[in-house]
């Protein structure tokens, strides 16, 4: 015993002139954050307080840290000395080196990495990683990993040599009890934004796993009902009121715009830079107040298209997919032909296993463009996000010549997104800088604008390719019979946002030649309510078969032209997340209560019962959640006709999967399947295609090598129809072609 006393107070010291070296470039790396922030042109509100409140959290944080190690540290001292302050050094260093990854990340996109992170595949992080970089790497943007760990490596070296242990106690109890009273006294201090990134990252991912588990401990087993599931005639047609029928089903044509927020638009506080917009919604029935459900692009689908929960981590990463139905299986047992039009790979957040399911007609990603098409530039890495929204919107325009109607076309934009890149970028620029010259009033300083010039100049570019898309489609046949529906998937990230709420604050317009007139609502209402309303508008005004029950989250638009809220409105702010709701004309985020005005602005409520009853409701709705994905209860399979459910593997087969797979990447696993064809043991081969094939359906590689196998199995029909399917998801991959040639 009095070893381990001698060896705690031998080392006690030098492990506090580790931590407070720790502290000191925690507050050096939060003062560089600033610095680099005001550089941007973001507005720093209070730069005094707000400094102080970083300050207060970093101080905490690295006490956490150091009591939280300090056993460890003993254990590596007690094995070998030099060995343990050595690995501590290490240690601390890693963790430095972590909070500057992390603050670059929250200057990019103006949030701090949480939980979300535990919502994307290895590769998805890759994309987006390599895309917010472009794949430059310079000098600067790896000098501050050199330098903030030389600076912790020069503090501890300063205190050892400076500070004796009498002065070390007692400024370790001095900072204790200021920086302790002074997390007391203000309150503001907890606000996420002030928080150190490594404990902000840490704690998500703690209520993330606890969350987790909760869900997870529910007593599902004696429940076997679908508390979703109702009558549809309880759905209300509320747009039939300002639409003429024909005697024709109207085509619908849904355009999402990446990025889009409510800000943006209509003489809101960035707008100015969407003219054709602008100009659309005052023709248009129009949702002022409108949200979307996710804060991110992974929840659009899902919510605008079926009116369905999240999940754990979003609906799209539920496996095996939950039944369901959507508006396009049902519009499409109805005799719609249904497309899906993107400029991306639609694998991207598994977008095309929820497609699929559902029975798409038609998918046109990135795989479909020829030469013809400018791409997105590669970055010096050779990633390329794919194709800008004017030639997503040429592509379309020439596919709709040869697709059937009544149509259903869901298109999706992508060119208010980081790296905010598309032909002519400079050109656009140069517009935001005539647009800046005139007299025009603006709702933020010019300077703020050029401070975003490039994302101005996406927003611009994205407004003129919307109108170039709809002049064109105003000269076809069919436009006096489409619906034209145009909304925002969330708001664009990196501009700075008034509130919590304006992340989800949306624009939402209902456009068409066949509108009795136009219309602005200013009740709230969500994506969630979209394929409800449409549904129930086609089915009571023209020979569409009536559902006789349904599953929504949501009951369908509000068309109330005062202020009010109908709905509860569950949102997902990233992958992992369930804690934002709102209730009433109230907002709840993070445990915080705000009180939602007419003008859809916020304040903070500090009433007890008032934050009680709106947590208790949505964590009833986290409950429906958890019970109607993990048990398959949102759409009874023996009332399903209309999906197409991904393969589904014996319990023999997935054992054999597990056996063959484990440990191994989807890379590695398309490697093994590739031996095993080699090996002539082409039933393993195509077990481990199907397994890749129902997570990547677009998975060209692994379905031409199902189609091999097959041709070297002698069965050639099943080869030529897998070897079609090839071609027809890719048709400019050139090894489908070999393939069908060598049959």
């Amino acid at each position: 015993m009095k070893n381990i006393f001698k060896v705690i107070n031998k080392n006690f010291y030098k492990y506090v002139y580790l931590a407070f070296a720790l502290i000191g470039t925690f507050w050096a790396i939060s003062l560089f954050e600033l610095y680099i922030t005001i550089s941007k042109g973001i507005k720093v509100q209070n730069f005094a307080i707000t400094l102080g409140y970083k300050f207060l959290n970093d101080f905490w944080t690295g006490i956490l840290i150091g009591l939280l190690l300090f056993p460890l540290y003993l254990l590596f001292i007690s094995i070998k000395k030099r060995f343990g302050n050595v690995i501590f050094k290490i240690l601390f260093i890693l963790l430095i080196i972590g909070q500057l990854g992390l603050v670059k990340y929250s200057l990019t996109t103006l949030l701090n990495l949480g939980a979300d992170l535990l919502g994307y595949s290895l590769n998805d992080i890759s994309m987006t990683v390599s895309a917010s970089t472009s794949g430059a790497i310079s000098l600067m943007s790896i000098l501050p990993f050199v330098v903030f760990p030389a600076i912790f490596l020069s503090l501890n070296y300063s205190l050892k040599r400076v500070v004796n242990k009498r002065q070390t106690m007692a400024a370790t109890l001095i900072l204790i009890l200021l920086f302790g009273s002074a997390k007391i006294m203000f309150s503001d201090v907890s606000n996420t934004s002030y928080d150190n990134k490594m404990y902000f990252l840490t704690s998500d991912i703690i209520r993330h796993l606890k969350e987790k588990r909760e869900f997870k401990a529910y007593n599902l087993s004696k429940r076997n009902d679908y508390p979703l599931l109702k009558p549809f005639k309880e759905t209300k047609d509320i747009l039939a009121p300002f639409i003429n029928i024909h005697e024709e089903k109207p085509n619908i044509f849904i355009l999402i715009v990446e990025g889009l927020g409510s800000e943006f638009v209509d003489g809101n506080q960035y707008s100015g830079f969407t003219p054709y917009l602008d100009s659309l919604i005052s023709k248009s029935l129009y949702w002022e107040n409108f949200v979307s459900n996710s804060g991110r692009t992974y929840g659009i689908l899902p919510s605008i298209l079926g009116s369905l929960p999240f999940g754990e981590n979003g609906f799209l990463e539920i496996a095996p997919t939950p039944s369901h139905i959507s508006l396009i299986s049902v519009l499409k047992a109805n005799g719609y032909t249904t497309s899906y039009f993107e400029g991306c790979q639609s694998s991207f957040d598994r977008k095309i296993n929820f497609l699929e399911y559902n029975g798409i007609d038609h998918v046109f990603d990135q795989n479909k463009y020829d030469s013809g098409y400018v791409k997105i530039k590669e970055d010096s890495n050779g990633f390329s996000w794919g194709y800008p929204d004017a030639e997503i919107f040429k592509k379309t325009l020439s596919e709709l010549e040869r697709i059937k109607q009544p149509r259903l076309d869901i298109l999706m934009t992508q060119s208010i997104h980081d790296p905010w890149d598309f032909p002519e970028v400079e050109d656009y620029m140069e517009k935001v800088d005539s647009i800046l010259s005139t007299n025009r009033v603006f709702g933020v300083k010019k300077d703020d604008v050029r401070t975003h010039k490039k994302i101005y100049a996406s927003i611009l570019y994205a407004d003129r390719s919307i109108r170039y898309f709809m002049q064109e489609f105003a000269k076809r046949s069919e436009y006096n019979n489409t619906i034209f529906i145009i909304t925002g998937d969330h708001r664009l990230i990196p501009i700075t946002q008034k509130d919590k709420l304006c992340r989800f604050h949306v624009p939402f317009l209902i456009y068409s030649p066949m509108l009795k007139k136009a219309e602005k609502f200013k009740s709230i209402s969500s994506h969630l309510d979209v394929t409800p309303s449409l549904l129930s508008f086609l089915m009571n005004n023209y020979k569409v078969n009536k559902l006789d029950e349904v599953a929504w989250i949501s009951q369908g638009l509000d068309t109330a032209k005062q202020f009010r809220n109908i709905h509860q409105i569950p949102m997902s702010r990233y992958k992992g997340s369930m804690n934002d709701y709102i209730y009433k004309d109230y907002f709840y985020s993070d445990d915080e209560l705000f009180k939602i005005n007419e003008d859809f602005g916020t304040y903070k409520v500090n009433e007890e019962h008032l934050i009680k009853v709106v947590a208790d409701s949505l964590k009833e709705f986290k409950k429906l959640n958890a019970y109607i994905t993990q048990k398959n209860r949102i759409f009874p399979d023996s009332l399903n006709i209309y999906t197409n459910p991904s393969f589904e593997f014996s319990e023999k087969e997935l054992a054999t999967i597990k056996e063959l797979t484990t440990g191994l990447d989807y890379g590695k696993i398309f490697e093994v399947a590739r031996q095993f064809a080699f090996n002539k043991e082409y039933v393993k081969a195509r077990l481990l295609c199907d397994y890749l094939l129902n997570e990547f359906p677009n998975h060209a590689d692994a379905r031409t090598l199902k189609g091999r196998t097959f041709a070297w199995d002698e069965k050639y029909k099943k080869a030529e129809v897998e070897l079609l399917n090839v071609i027809k998801r890719s048709p400019y991959y050139s090894d489908g072609y070999l393939a069908i040639f060598d049959l």
